[in-house]
């Protein structure tokens, strides 16, 4: 990754959603202004740095920046958790002395052990997954494997890597059935979360493939990642199209593994009652009978 692009482009597009009105500021030149939001003047003058200070951090130059000055630039650019967090990752990737990024670049990739496939293993009734934080699918409990079937079918995946859900999801005409109307938030979401992935360790050769590939692929996959938003996965719901049992409506939690720097177990629930804890029982059913063993994303036995 090209780091001091990322942080050039992360700070000018979070700067030209805010409008002097959402900040608080009078609209000098009125409908005439220039840029869509604000001006980098003016977001030097709400972090109460210098407009030559500002001028540097927007051209992609984070080394050596204060926590101080890096909150208040928060404030001023109104940054989520999710982008405050990203700011200060980039900055601890910029100030990075050269030892520390080839270390980084040869870190080798965390691997799922024993007794975490032992844990998804032990919730034959409940979908959950491993995955790291290029949404590489490391580990699956048979009933996720069922509810992922899709994926794991897809002519996409490839034989010598990891099922990927970002791959899954923009290079394979099977995810729009599988998301429905809802395969849009998802496409967003897939690509927010590798973004804040690029910020948080952008010497990943892997990912910078990955995006590369999507990149050159799919249409859909560029235009979001321009967009330089940044996404944390810790809760929501998600709503599946499984071709064998019909609509899930399942609530997820994603639980870090401590352990396991980069890796995080993905649970999934239905509400007692409904009818997405019917369509799990009958997914659990299904998975009996159609998917043979499994043990993870390489070694997985099918029959049809």
């Amino acid at each position: 990754m090209d780091l001091k692009a990322e942080i050039r482009e992360f700070l000018s597009t979070r700067r030209a959603r805010i409008t002097p009105e959402r900040a608080g500021l009078p609209a000098w030149g009125g409908t005439h202004r220039r840029v869509p939001g604000l001006r980098r003047e003016e977001v030097a003058m709400l972090a109460g740095v210098s407009v030559d200070y500002y001028t540097r951090l927007e051209r992609g130059n984070l080394r050596g920046v204060s926590e101080e000055v890096l909150e208040a630039l928060a404030e001023a650019l109104q940054l989520d958790e999710a982008e405050r967090l990203h700011l200060f990752d980039l900055t601890r990737a910029a100030s990075a002395s050269g030892a520390a990024r080839s270390r980084a670049r040869r870190v080798p990739p965390p691997q799922v052990r024993p007794a975490v496939q032992r844990i998804l293993d032990a919730m034959p009734d409940t979908p959950a997954l491993v995955r790291n934080g290029r949404l590489d699918v490391l580990a699956i409990n048979l009933l996720g494997r069922a509810l992922y079937s899709p994926m794991y079918d897809s002519p996409e995946r490839p034989a010598d890597q990891p099922v990927n859900s970002a791959r899954f999801h923009f290079l394979d005409p099977a995810a729009q059935a599988y998301w429905g109307e809802r395969w849009e938030k998802v496409a967003h979401d897939a690509v927010a979360i590798l973004r804040a992935e690029a910020g948080r360790n952008p010497y990943d050769q892997g990912l910078t493939r990955l995006v590369g590939e999507l990149s050159t692929r799919s249409e859909d996959f560029r235009r979001l990642w321009a967009s330089h938003d940044v996404r944390l996965h810790r809760t929501g719901t998600k709503i599946f199209h499984h071709p064998a049992v019909g609509k899930l409506e399942l609530d997820y939690e994603a639980l870090m593994l401590p352990a396991d720097i980069g890796l995080q177990m993905n649970v999934y629930t239905a509400a007692p009652g409904s009818p997405s804890a019917d369509g799990l029982q009958l997914l659990a059913s299904w998975a009996a009978t159609t998917i043979v063993g499994h043990s993870d994303h390489l070694s997985t036995e099918e029959t049809r």
